[in-house]
């Protein structure tokens, strides 16, 4: 029978497999009279040996390297299987210990909160970065990627480093003053201004992946141990950030009115919304065809990045819009297992941040789809096209496959570790 990681390596090489074929397929293009044409075309050989098949490799390369790293090292303590129990290590001739919950012991006003504050420094200098003349690169008036000189001309998205960078961050920080998590002053708003900065300066571009961050980062804290009550005082002030976000950038209140209205502006605000659903619709029950779809062919703008999946419903139809629905629900379904029963506090918390960063991110890119939500710039895990994001979320599902790999196989008779014991704090 399949580990749970083993379902996860199944998934995640379904999805980037399935993200080569249709990130090919809609690449193909219609040459205009009398410009040279590509004889091969789009073949088996040319998918193989494509931009996105090295992507792929890439991930499926970071995906194993983090599913057999020592990520029990991240915990804090050593952790082994007593008696199909999980016990945290101690000092040689010292009883191990396994009852003593975060939340009862000291934890000083300042523990943590330097090292921290360190790490999101660094990941604000990394977002820096795309305004640094001869090394950001501007796409579509966006300054969202830093060109590699010294890579064939490839380029890396700083705000997929700071996605995941924060919520490892945030784990860390929640699980190592989760005794101080439930009070505001010194347990909650410390990592929020942690969070607030860094997705502050993501929005500054990217206002999706900005409230991406912020709600990933969120549900990490709260699994932490912060309360809801703090977050429903806070949550007004968020939105009053969203919405200060969206008056001060014409594009966005145009993307806004848009989605309300798309065929207001059929030409213009509502053209990118309206291509999408008749891609989708244009799939009907069956699909038109892998490689036969046609919105594709000048139609439909970014539809092998964020509109991928309406590619995917029109050639392959409902069923390849429930494969890509089913793979994904069995990522999510799975990764919560594993995470049920992991002990160590961190790695706990890190995986939820990993589950709820997917999650969300699929359900926006899918909503914004199927017009269900205004048009963002939000790609589909692990499918629409783009380097960054395939490495570091294959990287990030590996680290779950890591923390199945070392757990206990429980066996008949046998009761689950309780995923409530963790590691004594000094």
């Amino acid at each position: 029978m399949l580990r749970a990681g083993q379902t996860i390596a199944i998934c995640v090489l379904a999805l980037l497999t399935l993200g080569v074929v249709m990130v090919n397929s809609a690449g193909m293009a219609v040459s205009p009279i009398g410009a040279e044409v590509d004889a091969e075309g789009i073949t088996p050989r040319s998918i193989i040996f494509s931009r996105s098949t090295v992507y792929m490799v890439v991930a499926c390369g970071a995906f194993a390297a983090a599913a057999f790293s020592p990520v029990r090292r991240l915990a804090g303590r050593e952790w082994t299987v007593d008696n199909g129990q999980w016990t945290s290590g101690a000092a040689p001739g010292v009883a191990p210990t396994v009852h003593c919950p975060l939340s009862t012991v000291h934890c000083p006003p300042g523990r943590g909160l330097a090292a921290a504050g360190l790490v999101a420094f660094g990941l604000v200098c990394v977002l820096g970065l795309v305004y640094v003349p001869g090394l950001g690169r501007e796409v579509n008036a966006s300054s969202r990627w830093i060109a590699l000189p010294i890579a064939g001309g490839l380029s890396v998205q700083p705000s997929e480093i700071a996605k995941w960078g924060l919520i490892g961050l945030m784990a860390w920080l929640a699980a190592q003053r989760a005794a101080l998590m439930p009070r505001f002053c010194l347990g909650l708003a410390p990592a929020l201004l942690l969070t607030g900065i860094v997705a502050g300066l993501v929005v500054i571009e990217d206002l999706g992946t900005g409230v991406l961050i912020a709600a990933a980062a969120s549900v990490v804290l709260l699994a932490g141990g912060a309360r809801l009550l703090h977050f429903a005082i806070i949550v007004p002030f968020g939105l009053l950030g969203i919405v200060g976000a969206i008056v001060v950038s014409p594009y966005r209140v145009r993307r806004l009115t848009a989605f309300l209205d798309p065929f207001a502006d059929p030409q213009g605000a509502g053209y990118h919304m309206i291509q999408s659903m008749a891609a989708v619709a244009g799939g009907e029950g069956w699909g038109r065809g892998l490689g036969h779809g046609i919105q594709k062919f000048g139609y439909l703008p970014e539809d092998q990045t964020d509109f991928l999946f309406a590619i995917i419903c029109e050639e392959l139809g409902i069923a390849g819009a429930a494969l890509v629905v089913g793979l994904y629900a069995c990522l999510l379904i799975t990764g919560m297992v594993i995470v049920r029963r992991e002990p160590a506090p961190f790695l706990k918390l890190l995986g939820i941040g990993v589950l709820a960063t997917v999650g969300l991110q699929a359900i926006i890119n899918l909503a914004v789809v199927t017009g269900l939500g205004p048009t963002k710039g939000i790609a589909l895990p692990l499918l629409s096209s783009g380097g960054t994001g395939w490495v570091l979320t294959a990287a990030a599902l590996g680290l779950l496959a890591a923390m199945d790999r070392t757990q206990p196989v429980a066996t008949e008779g046998d009761e689950e570790p309780d995923p409530k014991i963790v590691p004594s704090m000094p």
